[in-house]
């Protein structure tokens, strides 16, 4: 193997990691944040959700099963750089069809490997997600730190134009139909109209930009509100479109960002997270059954129904909100962060963590049941008070 270009890692507060290019040769900036999943780093990559991030991955051994063309959760890598211990020399897995390196090189995607990431990890946990940079042309920390600092910052930042469908498409259901959903795109990802589809729902997949008239034109029975990037207190419009659902007593879904838009347009606030839930075995309490779950995470903001903000205590009661009473349905174990939210009076749910589940676990994957059971419900009780 040719010896690797040096390459340095600069935090906002002056913490600098010495590495070695990975991928794409250059300079990159973003917010830094951490995942600890194990497996799925192709499915990280390419969800739209870690847009202007720079992801750092906990397990220390990635590109061990290459990269192939099923997997992809959109249509590009969307983060803005990449942060590894030990890069594997040879992608082996059946499935793929070449290596991650040479994949972010295509792409150009600039990263960092030889990272003392154990290390990174422990100092974002201690401090907070912040600004970082990553370059392989420019080894003074100093000179790099400069252009952290001038880099924007994620509170206040409106992403979800730039990460979604320009225009709208169909994913058809499997096998019968029955039901149409508009999905609101703010960053979606493949594998939520996967899900769909296999229990007969036909999604319309519009732009983040589109109205309430946009999507009840496509003839849907409920409308799901997508994952995404950025700070939902940006969302004014997503949010304009949710309280005009619950108004019509649309049935609504929400994941992620989604969930965060949903509860602005119940009326509770958002706040952003120290350092965020990113990964594939955090724990979330469903409070309608008991059951803990592990769930696939992230998202660096969440729904604050007390305000009281991160580490408070949920209590397990009714909320009045404008559009009547709300639970809190699901509170992750680690800090007590609310993680779903349920309607009383309305057909509204969500949760702030990923049920589609790519790349897995898959506890979660009953919620797509719940939606589907939500649209029966509202479909049968619209045609009895029409009959």
């Amino acid at each position: 193997m040719n010896k690797r270009r040096p390459a340095i890692l600069v935090l906002e507060d002056g913490r600098t990691f010495p590495g070695e290019a990975y991928g794409s040769v250059g300079e990159t900036f973003g917010e830094a944040v951490f995942t600890t999943g194990m497996t799925g780093y192709q499915e990280t990559l390419t969800d739209p959700s870690y847009h202007r991030q720079v992801v750092v991955q906990t397990a220390p051994h990635i590109g061990n099963t290459g990269v192939n063309g099923e997997d992809d959760e959109s249509g590009r890598i969307w983060v803005a750089g990449y942060v590894v211990r030990d890069p594997a020399r040879i992608g082996s897995n059946w499935r793929a069809t070449g290596g991650l390196e040479d994949r972010l090189a295509t792409e150009g995607v600039v990263g960092i490997s030889g990272v003392d990431t154990r290390a990174l990890t422990r100092h974002l946990r201690e401090r907070g997600a912040m600004r970082v940079g990553i370059s392989s042309v420019d080894n003074d920390p100093q000179s790099l730190l400069t252009r952290v600092r001038q880099a924007p910052q994620m509170v206040g930042a409106d992403l979800s134009a730039e990460v979604s469908t320009a225009e709208p498409y169909v994913v058809e259901a499997v096998g019968e139909h029955r039901f149409t959903v508009a999905a609101l795109d703010l960053g979606i990802k493949r594998n939520v109209p996967r899900r769909l589809a296999a229990r007969g729902v036909t999604t319309h997949v519009l732009p983040a930009s589109s109205s309430i008239e946009q999507l009840l034109a496509t003839g849907a029975d409920a409308i799901f509100l997508s994952p995404g990037p950025g700070d939902p207190a940006t969302a004014d419009a997503p949010v304009a479109v949710a309280r005009e659902a619950l108004r019509r007593r649309v049935p609504l879904f929400g994941i992620c960002f989604g969930s965060q838009i949903l509860g602005r347009a119940l009326g509770f606030g958002t706040y952003k997270l120290g350092y965020g839930h990113r990964g594939i075995n955090q724990p979330v309490l469903d409070r309608a059954t008991g059951k803990v779950e592990v769930t696939s995470h992230n998202h660096g903001f969440a729904v604050d129904v007390s305000g009281a903000g991160s580490g408070a205590v949920v209590p397990d009661q009714v909320i009045d909100t404008d559009f009547g009473g709300v639970r809190v349905s699901h509170v992750c174990l680690n800090d007590n962060v609310v993680e779903g939210l349920r309607a009383v009076d309305v057909p509204a749910f969500t949760v702030q963590y990923h049920p589609e589940a790519a790349a897995g676990p898959h506890d979660a994957d009953y919620l797509f049941d719940r939606f589907a059971d939500l649209i029966e419900g509202r479909t049968h009780s619209k045609g009895r008070s029409n009959a």
